[in-house]
């Protein structure tokens, strides 16, 4: 590989008799329409970019060719590469590619070569060659620089536009302006949505963020990732079971429990998923061996104690109303296999039926509300719905607002 240089020499590579250089400085106008004409004809890509970037690139190409003479002529400031691409501008970068930049470079030093074919004596045909391959080689240090200073660019302002995309989900700003900033980041919206909120690692840099992020985007068809504090907010969009893919992005996360936010339908409700995690990641200290992944509603009762409203309306949205909605006999049934210690035999006799038939009421309130009495993590969090549902005054269904 040949040495990288940070500019190039002041003086042309091979002391060429004018008369070459002549020949050069006259050919110029004719390498610059010659260039521009083998674009179009060997560059396939080329016919697909819009007329404005044809015109960009073309002026780039004319920039080269005049900045190349002129350091063959000896010319101290034509020996900036980089201001090759000052002609265009820094947009360009997103359209055309380093990899169709450097083929561009290429194609030059080619026309170079042909010019010297036709124009120049046999005896410096390769001395100007040469010049022209070391001055292209410079052109495509200064281009990699370029495209690598605009990719660290754009990355620190999308990363910018990311937390403000995320910031509008957690707040929960209206649809217009979340639909924005989250098109404006590359959401496409086709699947359920979900976030996931967990601790960030103790050395967190840019590129275990984007690691993160690539692995999100692996497992899941839309991401946002964003560091708030000493945590990691990922919003994610897909159909496949939460716990599967959170499984599959765990080991980007720091130490400690994360927490999978409600799965919605749309990513305007993604707000009602982020605040529910983000509640329940600060609880998670309240149990004692907490797993590595947790629903944000198995925290409900840890939620409802810390004064989370979101935690309190949804024991009695999608607990205590279905419930009561289902008939007294299983709120009275709830109520005394709860208050007998959770026994069968005991909520019977206070009942004064059959132990079956505490069983079958109690498998019917599993079937209609989805928790299950039986289970004792579960139970309690049945118990302290039944406790803020009486509180709540008699509240009818669909009135418990977030």
């Amino acid at each position: 590989m040949l040495p990288a240089m940070t500019t190039l020499p002041s003086r042309a590579p091979t002391d060429l008799p004018e008369h070459v250089i002549s020949a050069l400085r006259k050919g110029s106008d004719e390498l610059k329409l010659t260039a521009v004409a083998r674009m179009e004809r060997d560059l396939q890509w080329w016919r697909d970019l819009s007329s404005e970037d044809r015109s960009w690139l073309g002026l780039v190409a004319h920039e080269g060719i005049n900045r190349f003479v002129a350091w063959m002529q000896l010319e101290d400031d034509a020996a900036r590469p980089q201001d090759i691409f000052r002609v265009a501008p820094p947009e360009l970068t997103r359209t055309i590619s380093l990899q169709r930049t450097l083929q561009v470079v290429r194609l030059i030093a080619e026309v170079v070569e042909e010019h010297s074919q036709q124009h120049v004596a046999p005896d410096y045909r390769r001395d100007l060659y040469e010049a022209a391959l070391i001055y292209s080689r410079e052109v495509a240090f200064s281009a990699a620089g370029i495209y690598a200073r605009a990719a660290e660019s754009r990355g620190q302002w999308d990363a910018r536009l990311e937390a403000a995309a995320i910031d509008a989900i957690v707040r929960g700003t209206s649809p217009a302006v979340m639909r924005s900033r989250v098109a404006t980041v590359g959401w496409k919206g086709r699947n359920r949505t979900f976030v996931i909120v967990g601790p960030a690692p103790h050395q967190l840099t840019e590129s275990t963020t984007a690691e993160l992020r690539e692995a999100c985007l692996r497992a899941t068809s839309d991401a946002l990732v964003g560091i708030q504090g000493d945590r990691i907010i990922a919003v994610l969009g897909a159909d496949e079971n939460p716990s599967k893919i959170a499984s599959l992005i765990e080991h980007h996360f720091g130490d400690g429990t994360i927490i999978i936010g409600p799965s919605v339908d749309d990513i305007v409700k993604a707000g009602t998923s982020a605040r529910a995690a983000i509640a329940a990641h600060q609880v998670i200290r309240a149990l004692s061996a907490p797993a590595r992944i947790m629903q944000a509603d198995d925290l409900l009762p840890e939620r409802v104690l810390d004064g989370d409203q979101l935690a309190r309306n949804t024991l009695i949205d999608e607990i205590y109303i279905p419930l009561v909605s289902a008939g007294p006999v299983l709120v009275e049934t709830l109520d005394s296999y709860l208050g007998q210690g959770r026994s069968l035999e005991a909520a019977a006799r206070d009942l004064y039926v059959h132990p079956n038939t505490v069983r079958y009421r109690l498998r019917r309130i599993a079937q209609v509300i989805g928790w299950d009495p039986t289970e004792a993590r579960e139970g309690q969090i049945l118990q302290i719905a039944l406790t803020v549902g009486r509180l709540s005054g008699g509240t009818l269904p669909g009135t418990a607002a977030l």
